[in-house]
C-alpha cells in the first residue's frame, strides 16, 4: 500500500483523514513510521480501555451525586471529591485532544517528507527522530504536570465552587450533596439578598479604600523621611536607619498583637497614659468605632511599613546623578522645588512597578487586619455575614470558610478578587525589562 503512495502531494487529505479516524493509523499504514504509529496508537487505546471509567466520572460531575439517605455516612458518594476528579478528568481529556491533534499533524508532515524525499523513513530514523522530538518533551512533562495538578486544577476547583451551593447547613458532604447553581451565588452577593449584597458592598469598598490608603500612606511616609534623612546631613543618620526599619524587621503578627493590646479600649496602655496625663476623661474606643478602627489601622500600618519604602526610596535616590540637584542649585531652586521638580518625578517613575505591587499586596494583606482587629467591630450586617467594620474581602474569606461553612459565598470572593488583581499583575508583568525584551 505505501509503494503506491503519491508523491506529488494529491494523497494529503487521504493521509489527514486516516489519522483523524485513529491515532497512529496514518504512520502504520501509509507511511510506514512504524515507532510514532505505535506510540500514537497504544495512547489512543489506553484512553479507549479507560473510557467506562472516564465517562462515569463526568456523568458524576454533572450531576455531583445523588442523595443516599438510607446509606450510612461513610458510604454515601462526596460531591466534592466528584467535583475535584471531574477536573482531573477534564484537564486528561484536554492532553489527549491536544496529542490527537498534534498526530494528525505528525501525520501531515511525515507525508511532505516523504513527498520532498521521494522515500519512507527507515525504522531507525524514524526511532531516532522520536526520541530527538521526545526529549525536550519528556524532560518538561514533570513541570507540566505538577503545574496542571497543584496549580490549574486547584483553580479551576476553587472557580467552580462559585457556582455551587456548597455551603451550610444542608450541603456539606458527606451528609448532604452539593449542586449545581450557576450564577446564583453572584446573584446574591451582588444585587439580591439585602443583607448579603450591602455586606460584600461595604466590604469591597473598605477594602479599595484600605489598599489605597496603606500604599500611599507607607510610600509617601518613607519618602519623607528619607529625603529628610538625605537633606537634613544628620551626623547619626546610619543609627536612624536602622531605627526606623526595626519595626518592618518585626515579625507582623507580632507587631500587630502589640499594637492590638495597647490599644484596647478597656486596659490598653494608650489610653491609660492619656487619662494619666489628663489628656483625655474618658477611653478612647481605638479598635471598637468602625470609622475609628479604620483609621487606626492605617496608621499602624504606617508605622509598621513605612522603613521598607525608605529603604526603598534611598536606594532610588543614590542612583540619581548629583549633577541634576548641583546644576538645580546653582539655578537657583530652593529644596522643596528640587523636591518636586526632579527627586520625585525621578522617583516615582522607577518605583511605580514597585507601588502597583505594593496595591495588590495590600488587597490581600490578610495580618495587618486579622491579627490587630480581627475584622471587628461588628456593624448593622455581622450577624448575618459574619463580616466587621475593619474586614477586608480576604479576611472575610476566612470567616466565610472557618466559621459560617459558606465556601461558595468564599468562592465567588476569590473569583472577584481574582478579576480585580489580574489586570494589576499583566501590567506589572508587562513593564518588566525581561518581558520587553522577550526573554519570557
Amino acid at each position: 500500500m505505501a509503494s503506491i503512495m503519491p508523491a506529488d502531494g494529491s494523497a494529503q487529505k487521504k493521509i489527514t483523514i486516516t489519522a483523524s479516524l485513529f491515532m497512529g493509523l496514518a504512520h502504520i499504514v501509509h507511511l510506514k513510521d512504524y515507532a510514532k504509529g505505535v506510540f500514537f496508537a497504544l495512547t489512543e487505546v489506553l484512553f479507549l480501555a479507560f473510557s467506562p471509567f472516564i465517562v462515569h466520572k463526568l456523568v458524576e460531575l454533572v450531576t455531583l451525586g445523588s442523595p443516599q439517605p438510607d446509606l450510612p455516612i461513610k458510604q454515601r458518594g462526596n460531591s466534592i471529591f466528584m467535583l475535584i476528579d471531574g477536573i482531573l478528568l477534564l484537564a486528561v481529556i484536554a492532553i489527549f485532544i491536544v496529542t490527537y491533534v498534534l498526530s494528525v499533524r505528525s501525520a501531515q508532515s511525515s507525508y511532505a517528507e516523504y513527498c520532498r524525499k521521494k522515500s519512507f523513513r527507515s525504522f531507525k530514523e524514524s526511532a531516532n527522530g522520536v526520541f530527538g522530538s521526545a526529549f525536550p518533551v519528556l524532560g518538561l512533562a514533570p513541570s507540566f504536570l505538577m503545574i496542571l495538578i497543584f496549580v490549574l486544577v486547584p483553580l479551576l476547583f476553587s472557580a467552580s465552587v462559585a457556582f455551587t451551593n456548597y455551603s451550610a447547613p444542608s450541603n456539606i458532604p458527606p451528609n448532604n450533596t452539593v449542586d449545581w447553581v450557576g450564577f446564583e451565588n453572584f446573584t446574591t452577593l451582588l444585587g439580591g439578598e439585602t443583607s448579603w449584597s450591602a455586606g460584600f458592598a461595604r466590604v469591597a469598598s473598605w477594602t479599595l479604600i484600605w489598599a489605597f490608603a496603606a500604599t500611599i500612606t507607607c510610600y509617601f511616609g518613607g519618602l519623607l523621611v528619607a529625603v529628610l534623612l538625605k537633606e537634613s546631613k544628620i551626623r547619626f543618620a546610619p543609627a536612624f536607619r536602622i531605627i526606623f526599619i526595626l519595626p518592618y524587621a518585626v515579625p507582623a503578627v507580632v507587631s500587630m498583637l502589640v499594637w492590638k493590646n495597647l490599644l484596647n479600649g478597656t486596659f490598653g496602655t494608650v489610653n491609660r497614659t492619656l487619662m494619666a496625663l489628663g489628656l483625655i476623661d474618658e477611653v478612647i474606643p481605638w479598635l471598637g468605632h468602625p470609622a475609628l478602627a479604620q483609621f487606626t489601622v492605617v496608621m499602624v500600618n504606617l508605622w509598621a511599613g513605612f522603613g521598607y519604602f525608605m529603604l526603598l526610596t534611598m536606594g532610588t535616590m543614590t542612583a540619581v546623578s548629583q549633577d541634576l540637584f548641583e546644576a538645580a542649585r546653582i539655578d537657583g531652586a530652593n529644596k522643596f522645588q528640587v523636591l518636586r521638580r526632579i527627586t520625585l518625578p525621578l522617583v516615582l517613575y522607577q518605583t511605580m512597578p514597585l507601588i502597583i505591587m505594593s496595591f495588590t499586596h495590600n488587597i490581600n494583606n490578610f495580618g495587618a487586619i486579622f491579627f490587630l482587629t480581627g475584622g471587628n467591630p461588628t456593624v448593622a450586617d455581622s450577624t448575618t455575614t459574619s463580616a466587621g467594620g475593619t474586614d477586608i474581602l480576604v479576611t472575610w474569606i476566612y470567616k466565610l470558610t472557618i466559621t459560617l461553612l459558606k465556601y461558595n459565598y468564599a468562592s465567588v470572593i476569590a473569583v472577584m478578587i481574582f478579576i480585580v488583581l489580574a489586570p494589576f499583575a499583566i501590567f506589572n508583568f508587562s513593564r518588566t525589562k525581561a518581558y520587553k525584551e522577550g526573554e519570557v
